[in-house]
C-alpha cells in the first residue's frame, strides 16, 4: 500500500518502529505494505492512530489524510 509507505516515511520512521508500535512482526508489516497481505480491522485501527490519519484513508475510500476527532 503505497498510502502507508507514505504516511510511514513522512514521519520518518522505518518499518521496524511502525511495527513496533502497532505490536506485530516486521515481515508482516512488509508484506502489508508492499500489498502482499491484508491487514485486520485491528491492524488497521492501530496503524491509522501511529499514522495520525484514518482508517478511510487508509483503506482508499477517502483522499483526506486527516485524521477524525478521536475520542479522549
Amino acid at each position: 500500500m503505497n498510502r502507508l509507505r507514505e504516511l510511514r516515511k513522512a514521519q520518518k520512521l522505518t518499518q521496524i518502529q511502525i511495527q513496533m508500535k502497532i505490536g506485530i512482526d516486521q515481515s508482516d508489516y512488509s508484506k502489508i505494505e508492499n500489498g502482499t497481505r491484508y491487514m485486520t480491522f485491528e491492524q488497521c485501527k492501530r496503524l491509522a492512530v501511529a499514522l495520525d490519519t484514518s482508517m478511510d484513508y487508509l483503506a482508499g475510500l477517502t483522499d483526506e489524510k486527516q485524521a477524525y476527532a478521536r475520542k479522549q
